[in-house]
């Protein structure tokens, strides 16, 4: 059921000056500045903001890059690269600090938020109306409450109601996109009580870049609403209450209008076998003449989440902070005839209390519990003895202990463990009861060093963990299916992760040099035994990648500011070896923003240098005969976005675009994901470049 317009009208009727607030001005709607129990206690230096290097996007740069989801929101965020895992269903990974997908933790207001399943096709459909700040920590340890985020953490902080007010946002575009957005927010005339409700629908059709009826974008439709309310009970006490539900529909392969005719159609194909061929003359390049469930990926997921959370002051030294969260995620998906579903559920409670001895000194003391259920079941594969399903049961209870040293104002020191419970087990193998038991220590440490007025260092080591459960869908062995799914999981990854920052800030000039270095233990990698059946299992050598990145920004007029960035990624080879797709080692790019009178514009240029993919294992062919071998020496490639905007007035702002304006994509300008392996089973995942081409769009933006 499409329930975006209902809500629409619902934020319309909220942003109404009548249903927020009484107004003494019938023209305008009236600004009020809130200070409630958080602002307060952070002002006193209770709630202190992380000392870790942390990159922050804000709401006005995600307007900036026309950004609908969270994936497009920090695709080049630096020390971030966000991976196409698959030119089927799309699916993106968020890798930070050089790290895998699944060692990055998404957090809603300091809460984690997302399952393990939803890491997988939960990114493409997390709206990014209504998000204030993302917060991007990068390092293991980097969260006191996620420390399975190897990688590092993405916080989306949600916009803070500060007056009346609404937004509605529109555009559209070619390849079918779509995106309406409404935010509407407000806040009683006693100041103790707001209220935020946000609305989103975005859209895109499948891209088929060498237009041989099989596309290597997929198409995306997502809707979102979330409702946020909050209130101060007294002075020293708030409450918050946030409610967020969301679907999201891909559907990638035959291209729809072209070689099926629906989605319906599509999955109802299965009955007809299989084709003789897939393309003519046998080769990915030809046109697609199999039938379309043979290339098929159709993903439903349908995701809901409550959060509730408390602060209490309880007098000048001691705050209490207890926080809730209950997230279900559904999924029902279609890969190549293997039907898929399955349901998450995670249950998150946390309590900390934070100690101000002095203006010195600042304890922090906490524990939290995460117990997630996962079931999964297909019908196609329930026969097949070589099956195992991935359902699991996951549960972590932890301590922790945090002591915030800052004896000058120029020196900051935080020393911090965790005591952790882990226990996993992967319902369907008989032949363990819990395939992790573990009780685990976690320390870390954090500097902050004010050198000079200008020049800021940053020092963060730290430890962490991750349970590799994900194998489905994480892997994607969909191809394999008929061959089933072992698992071979005995203990967590183990992390040590080394992160050093150099800032240098004056009038004109903003630069930052970092260094990163991880090590994981046991790191999980997918592999196949003797029959040839998918094995999940455990890397034996230790996997450690060197990160490091520069970013320099320069105000050169008053009306203009230019950016520079470069970035490099090295692995050793064991972590090589685990990757599925190769990810970028090497990238630069160069950006600026012009703001004269009511005209603003922002461009990003992004450069790509040429590499070679046999190291992670890329081999394959164009052809079923394999003669006709895919290239593993791959060129350069530059992607250039901008957009320009104007103020018609302080409410109504119009804007055009491009993303990707160079119109570079893989399947047009290289050539084709899809692949045939020496046995001429055909496969999706010879991914190395941008799967869309150039996207243009306009639209507009009205603040009432």
């Amino acid at each position: 059921m499409n329930y975006l317009y209902p809500s629409l009208l619902a934020t319309t009727l909220l942003s109404s000056p009548a249903a927020l607030a009484k107004s003494t001005d019938q023209n305008a709607l009236e600004h009020i500045e809130v200070q409630g129990v958080q602002a307060r206690l952070q002002s006193r230096g209770i709630l202190k903001d992380s000392i870790a290097k942390t990159e922050l996007i804000d709401a006005e740069q995600l307007k900036n890059m026309q950004a609908s989801n969270l994936t497009e929101a920090i695709d080049k965020a630096l020390g971030i690269r966000v991976s196409n895992e698959c030119s089927m269903c799309g699916a993106k990974r968020v890798m930070i600090n050089g790290m895998k997908g699944e060692h990055t933790n998404v957090l809603v207001d300091g809460v984690p938020m997302h399952t393990m399943l939803s890491g997988f096709y939960g990114m493409d459909s997390v709206a990014t109306a209504g998000i204030g700040t993302i917060e991007i920590a990068r390092g293991a340890g980097a969260s006191l409450t996620a420390p399975e985020a190897i990688g590092g953490t993405v916080n989306l902080v949600s916009q803070k109601p500060s007056k009346n007010a609404a937004e509605l946002e529109m555009a559209t575009g070619n390849q079918g996109y779509r995106k309406v957005s409404m935010v509407a927010m407000g806040i009683s005339e006693d100041e103790h009580s707001a209220i935020s409700a946000i609305a989103q629908q975005d859209t895109r059709d499948q891209f088929d870049g060498d237009n041989n009826g099989v596309s290597e974008s997929p198409l995306l439709d997502n809707q979102s609403i979330a409702i946020t309310l909050s209130h101060d009970l007294s002075l020293d006490t708030s409450i918050k209450i946030r409610y967020g539900r969301s679907i999201s529909e891909v559907f990638g392969g035959p291209v729809l209008g072209d070689t099926t005719s629906s989605i319906a159609e599509t999955l109802a194909s299965v009955t007809r076998g299989e084709a003789a061929n897939l393309f003519s003359d046998n080769t990915v390049d030809g046109r697609y003449t199999g039938h379309p469930w043979e290339t098929a990926e159709w993903v439903d997921t349908q995701r809901e989440e409550w959060l509730f959370s408390i602060l209490h002051s309880i007098n000048d030294q001691l705050t209490l902070d207890i926080s809730y969260a209950n997230v279900e995620h559904i999924q029902d998906s279609f890969y190549e005839s293997i039907d898929y579903w399955a349901k998450d559920d995670m249950q998150f409670f946390a309590a900390k209390l934070y100690y101000a001895i002095n203006d010195q000194h600042l304890i922090t003391v906490g524990m939290d519990n995460r117990d997630e259920q996962m079931r999964s079941h297909s019908a196609a594969l329930a026969d097949n003895p070589l099956y195992m399903s991935d359902s699991f049961d996951y549960t972590v209870s932890g301590l922790y202990i945090q002591e915030t040293y800052t004896p000058s104002i120029d020196f900051e020191l935080a020393l911090a463990v965790r005591f952790d419970r882990i226990t996993a087990d992967f319902i369907a193998n008989q032949t363990s009861d819990d395939e992790i038991d573990e009780t685990l220590v976690s320390p870390r440490i954090d500097m902050r060093w004010f050198h000079h007025e200008n020049w800021i260092s940053r020092l963060s080591i730290g430890q962490g963990y991750r349970a590799p459960l994900s194998f489905f869908e994480s892997d994607h062995g969909i191809l394999d299916a008929e061959k089933g799914y072992l698992v071979d999981v005995h203990e967590v990854e183990r992390s040590t992760g080394y992160n050093y920052s150099l800032n240098h800030s004056a009038d004109k000039i903003n630069a930052t040099l970092s260094v990163a270095y991880t090590q994981v233990d046991n790191l999980a990698s997918l592999s196949h035994n003797e029959a040839g059946t998918p094995v999940l299992g455990q890397l034996t050598e230790q996997a450690d990648v060197w990160a490091w990145d520069l970013a320099v920004s320069y105000q050169l007029l008053e009306q203009l500011q230019l950016g520079a960035s470069i970035e490099n990624y090295r692995y050793n080879d064991a972590f090589k070896s685990s990757f599925g797709i190769a990810p970028t080692e090497k990238r630069a790019s160069m950006n600026l923003e012009f703001a004269q009178a009511n005209w603003t514009v922002n461009a990003n240029y992004l450069f790509v240098p040429s590499r070679n993919l046999s190291d992670y294992g890329y081999e394959g062919f164009n052809d079923t005969q394999a003669q006709h071998a895919k290239k593993t020496d791959v060129s350069s490639y530059g992607i250039l976005d901008f957009k320009v905007s104007y103020a018609l007035s302080e409410d109504i702002k119009l804007y055009v675009g491009m993303n990707n304006a160079l119109d570079y994509n893989q399947a047009a300008d290289e050539e084709s994901p899809l692949l045939f392996d020496s046995e001429g089973g055909y496969d999706v995942t010879f991914i190395y470049a941008p799967m869309r081409g150039r996207l243009a769009y306009l639209g507009f933006d009205y603040d009432f």
